[in-house]
């Protein structure tokens, strides 16, 4: 049985955010990861004209100005963010027989980050002793014992630890991990809160130009149609190269029944908004959060999909006597769900831990 002071589980912002906290403090931090990389459900893809520019599958919006806690640690971490292209009109499709051109208004601050909230990931795992992770550790159950806890993984190895940090979604806790005598009320509460955008698919479409610009449009598009119901430009910020993104509309069950169907239709979507330069994309990826078996729950496939409201203080204090702590986005007392959620979650948490005995 391997020993440590405490186990951090979870690679995503958050738990990288903690073990770094916790590190800093001095103590002993093994990150467990079920997965084969770092991110939870942050992650990018390469491309572009030289095939080095970041575009972002899952999260990609920071509010520096309005994000006091997101400006800190972009600071910190040295990561510059820039402007969402927003210049021009956008494109209202099935809101009447044609598409229609029409200035939205913008939101104030929207940012970019450069090399996307990848960077963030990128930046918090260097700054990690390098024995600190593990991946493909998934962690399927938390024994209470009385000298400490024991954390079982799926291939049988045990670590011993004096407290850990779960910093998954709460209700891939409950569905995956047993955990010794916690509280049924903790347990429906974690069955309660949704995972935000678990249920969620993105489409990212290269282009060789942001041909659209050179129109007038700014490359947003809101959708009653779809199958994207909402797109934005995700060109790279000096514009070497064209690229949109979109949330798709279709349920998950239709996304799987016929892929090549939602290929096609995103494609004759973006005709019938952008014009012919749009029918030959130099690559239109797809991912499809739903899909995810360590993101997407049950009950998140179950149930509409809902942001997540700031929940209760139990969902922030320590549980089993303090020995353990939950650090997923969802439970910020600040931008719950968000990057920023995530950046709140993980420090505040080793915080508390710190200050408990």
């Amino acid at each position: 049985m391997q020993e440590t002071e405490i186990v951090v589980v979870g690679a995503g912002i958050a738990g990288l955010t903690a073990t770094l906290c916790l590190q800093r403090a001095g103590k002993r931090v093994a990150l467990l990861e079920g997965a084969n990389r770092s991110g939870g459900r942050v992650r990018s893809v390469a491309g572009g004209v030289d095939g080095t520019a970041r575009f972002d599958t899952g999260p990609t919006w920071v509010w520096p100005r309005w994000q006091p806690h997101v400006q800190r640690w972009l600071e910190e971490l040295s990561i510059r963010p820039f402007a969402q292209f927003e210049d021009g009109e956008a494109v209202l499709d099935g809101f009447g027989p044609e598409v229609v051109r029409q200035h939205l208004p913008g939101q104030d601050g929207i940012s970019r980050l450069s090399g996307g909230p990848s960077a963030i990931v990128e930046a918090l795992k260097d700054r990690l002793h390098p024995e600190t992770q593990k991946f493909n550790a998934r962690v399927v159950a938390l024994e209470n014992t009385n000298d400490g806890l024991h954390v079982h993984l799926q291939d049988g190895e045990t670590i011993s630890c004096a407290k850990v940090v779960l910093a998954v979604p709460l209700r891939m806790i409950a569905e995956q991990i047993r955990i010794d005598a916690i509280e049924r009320e903790s347990l429906d509460l974690m069955r309660r809160t949704s995972t935000w955008m678990a249920q969620q698919a993105k489409a990212v479409i290269l282009f060789k130009t942001p041909f659209w610009r050179e129109r007038g449009l700014s490359g947003r598009v809101a959708s009653r149609i779809g199958p994207l119901v909402e797109v934005h430009d995700h060109s790279p910020e000096h514009a070497a190269s064209g690229a949109l993104f979109g949330f798709v509309g279709w349920p998950p069950m239709d996304r799987r029944r016929d892929p090549s169907a939602l290929r096609t239709a995103i494609v004759e979507q973006l005709v019938r908004c952008f014009g012919s330069e749009a029918a030959q994309p130099q690559d239109l990826i797809i991912q499809d959060w739903a899909t995810e078996p360590l993101i997407c729950s049950r009950l998140d496939l179950e149930e509409p999909p809902e942001h997540p409201e700031v929940g209760p203080e139990v969902l922030r204090q320590g549980h089993l006597g303090n020995r353990l702590w939950f650090a997923a986005s969802e439970t910020a007392e600040i931008s719950p769900g968000l990057i920023e959620g995530a950046l709140v979650s993980g420090e505040a948490t080793a915080n508390r831990l710190l200050d408990t005995r």
